[in-house]
Order: C-alpha cells, then sequence, then structure tokens
C-alpha cells in the first residue's frame, strides 16, 4: 500500500502540487514536505511560498532585502516572520503569523494617543536599542493614565481571531502600579467594549501578598484606595515577558470578519487616583490568538 501511494505522487507534476500547497497553510505546507521527497521538492517552489506573502508589501521587502532578486521565496517569507517590516513613516510595523501566514502589527508609541504624551512633566519620547521603533514613550509622572490605539480592521487578515496586546517595560524605579490594576477595553468603533482589568507590575502578586496589616484609615487614600474593590493579581491577568525581552498585557480579544471598521483599544487606570512613574510603551501589538498547542508540531525552517 505505501509503496503504491508512492509511486502514485511521482507519477504527478511537480508543478501540480506546488499549485496544490499553495492552497494550504505555511504549517500545512511544511507538514506534507515531511511525508515524502516528491512533496519536499515541491515545497521549496517560489510559487508555493509567494502565495503566502502579502503582494501589498512586496515592495517594501524587496528594498528591506536590498533589492536581491536570488532569495528565496520561502527564505523572505520565514525572514518577514522573524523580522518585521517598519512602515507607514515608522509608526507601524508588519509581520507574519509563521505557521499560519496571517497578518501582524504593532502600532508605535508614537502612533497611540496618550493623553499628556507632549508634556514633558508627564512623558518623555526617547529611543532605546531594544525597540523596533526609532521612539518610545517613558511615563514621568501622571494621575490619570490613558493610552488609546486605533487599526482598521481591513488591513487584517479575514475570518480571523486577533488578539491586542499593550508592549511595554518597566524602570527599576517604576512606581504607581503595584496594587491598582488598569483598565482595559478593545472593540469596533460604535460598538460595545470588551473590558477587563489587569495589572501592569509583574511583581503585583508578590507585593499584594506583603502589603502592611490593614488599620483602619490607614489605606483610605493613595495607592492602597481600592485595594479590596479590585481583583487580585492573577497569572491570568498579570503580564508575561516575551521572547523579545520585552512585557505584554493582552487587551482583548477580537474576531475580524471581514468589512471596514475601526477596532479601537485602551489602556487606562483614572479612579485610583495615586501617581504613576516608571512605564515605558513600545506600542500595541494586534496578532492572530495562538491556537498551536500541540507541542509536536513541526517547525517551519528554512530546510
Amino acid at each position: 500500500m505505501e509503496e503504491s501511494r508512492g509511486d502514485f505522487f511521482q507519477a504527478l507534476p511537480e508543478g501540480f502540487l506546488a499549485e496544490a500547497l499553495a492552497l494550504t497553510s505555511p504549517r500545512d505546507a511544511c507538514r506534507l514536505s515531511s511525508t515524502n521527497s516528491v512533496f519536499r521538492s515541491a515545497a521549496d517552489w517560489d510559487s508555493v511560498w509567494e502565495s503566502f506573502l502579502p503582494p501589498e508589501y512586496l515592495p517594501e521587502l524587496a528594498v528591506a532585502d536590498g533589492g536581491s532578486h536570488s532569495i528565496s521565496k520561502k527564505k523572505l517569507y520565514l525572514h518577514l516572520c522573524d523580522h518585521p517590516l517598519i512602515i507607514e513613516q515608522g509608526n507601524k510595523s508588519f509581520s507574519l503569523d509563521k505557521y499560519s501566514g496571517k497578518k501582524c502589527y504593532m502600532l508605535a508609541a508614537r502612533h497611540l494617543s496618550i493623553v499628556g504624551a507632549d508634556s514633558p512633566n508627564c512623558w518623555r519620547w526617547t529611543s532605546i536599542a531594544e525597540s523596533r521603533f526609532l521612539e518610545v514613550a517613558e511615563l514621568i509622572t501622571v494621575c490619570l493614565l490613558e493610552v488609546n490605539g486605533k487599526i482598521n480592521t481591513s488591513i487584517l487578515s479575514l475570518n480571523t481571531t486577533y488578539v491586542a496586546h499593550l508592549v511595554f517595560k518597566t524602570t527599576p524605579k517604576a512606581y504607581g502600579f503595584e496594587y491598582q490594576p488598569v483598565e482595559v477595553s478593545i472593540g469596533p468603533d460604535g460598538d460595545k467594549y470588551q473590558t477587563q482589568m489587569v495589572y501592569l507590575d509583574p511583581e503585583a502578586g508578590l507585593r499584594r501578598r506583603l502589603r502592611p496589616r490593614r488599620r483602619i484609615g490607614l489605606f483610605s487614600r493613595g495607592p492602597f484606595a481600592n485595594y479590596d474593590a479590585v481583583p487580585p493579581p492573577s497569572k491570568e491577568n498579570g503580564p508575561k515577558l516575551r521572547e523579545d525581552g520585552w512585557l505584554e498585557i493582552e487587551i482583548g480579544e477580537y474576531f475580524n470578519e471581514g468589512g471596514e471598521t475601526e477596532l479601537e483599544m485602551s489602556v487606562m487606570e483614572v479612579k485610583g487616583g495615586n501617581w504613576k512613574s516608571g512605564l515605558i510603551i513600545q506600542g500595541i501589538e494586534i496578532r492572530p490568538k495562538d491556537f498551536m498547542q500541540d507541542i509536536s508540531k513541526k517547525p517551519i525552517t528554512e530546510e
């Protein structure tokens, strides 16, 4: 049976197999390439990987690659997955999800609406080597934190569940986020927003356990003002460490079924009344929800 099946695929034109693979996903193309030599050869065709590349960004990709036409489309695809393309005058980045080929974007801090960002007493714009963008926003001190971002859903992949994340760091002298969560929300313009409470301080859980014993009137103001009225820190509502060394906190999910609307995302803390400092914002990233929990999945590589 195995021999006859191998003979069947051997008899098929390689170009026909390449056309079929182009109708699948990058992950499926790589999985099929491991089944036999015929699929492996067809999966390396440029036409397969060109079908996974967004045509609207091919000119920018050519410039980013130095104008070389000798690089294979598979290598170009993998490069775009691991090295986001900076677009729109440095205010946004574009990349692809390696396994699905879905579009991913990050809105730079400069592309966001940050209340008080033009006041040097509240925020300062600076450059750090770890950021993919030229500038990041560093919080000096504010009482009311308001960060908003928008992206047009027409540039996202269709029929895809997206998750938005605030990508940030904290300085060693950061304060004001230890006991007070922030409110994050996401939703299309004019529609009902999905809202939740999250913590930006990665040590919020530990700090809460070490908080001094409460006394009457002692914590009626300041950082403990809403201590008993907010959800406690947990793994679900706390920040995660990214592979690039930044922290991220989930803002929420949105299913893009088509059409054209403004997807709005916000990060706010305007109820606690305490002063805050030491937050460094790189941007808001919008990427496909990761359903890949199978640890046995075959990685996509250049080989």
